[in-house]
């Protein structure tokens, strides 16, 4: 249900082509929620049919259209009735944490790997955060900008600080999980012994 007030947050910018919000999605809302474009298609159809959003199809290239969509009155009623109800949590589903509780069955070269891993897909997406926050700060972020232009110049403050807010969350969410991981490759150490230097080349 989340991937429908996901693409109603970005109509509520701009109207925009299914084939510019799936862009757009991934580079924004796509941090925090993925969802293939074999999702999200099928998705604004099931919003049009509801009312939520309107489609109309304009001119793309020389013989063809693309269908077009915008927020309705009903699509803005009910992404605020969303945003104002309560949060429901999803159960865990976590395979680094699983794999984790029985790396006793693994050996101590693959716990490494897994470890090192795990770092460096969190150092990745720690930089990728980063990114999105000096971009705020120094108003280089394109689709914030535009949502700006649409927010009354009081409000701006508040749309900043929220946007900011929920990169930092992901940054401290980053640096747990390289931390986590960084424990572990010392406890592989104090299980299993150091690792051993490579051997030398050559005889």
């Amino acid at each position: 249900m989340s991937l429908r007030y996901a693409l109603l947050a970005l109509l509520n910018v701009d109207p925009m082509t299914g084939y510019d919000l799936c862009k757009v999605f991934e580079s924004s809302v796509g941090h925090v929620w993925y969802a293939p474009d074999s999702q999200i298609y099928p998705q604004l159809r099931k919003m049009e049919s509801e009312g939520l959003i309107a489609g109309e199809d304009v001119p793309w290239g020389k013989n063809s259209t693309k269908r077009r969509y915008r927020i309705t009155e009903a699509g803005v009623s009910d992404f605020t009735d969303w945003m104002n109800s309560p949060m429901e949590y999803a159960r865990v589903r976590d395979p680094a944490h699983l794999r984790a509780a029985y790396l006793e069955w693994a050996s101590p070269e693959s716990v490494r790997e897994q470890m090192r891993a795990h770092v460096d897909h969190h150092s990745f997406l720690l930089e990728t955060w980063r990114t999105r926050v000096r971009e705020i700060e120094t108003g280089g972020s394109r689709m914030l900008n535009r949502r700006l232009e649409r927010t009354p110049e009081q409000d701006r403050h508040r749309t900043i600080a929220f946007k900011r807010f929920a990169y930092e969350g992901l940054i401290a969410r980053a640096e747990a999980e390289i931390a986590w991981a960084e424990a572990g490759l010392r406890l592989a150490d104090e299980l299993f012994g150091p690792e051993a230097d490579a051997a030398p080349d050559g005889p």
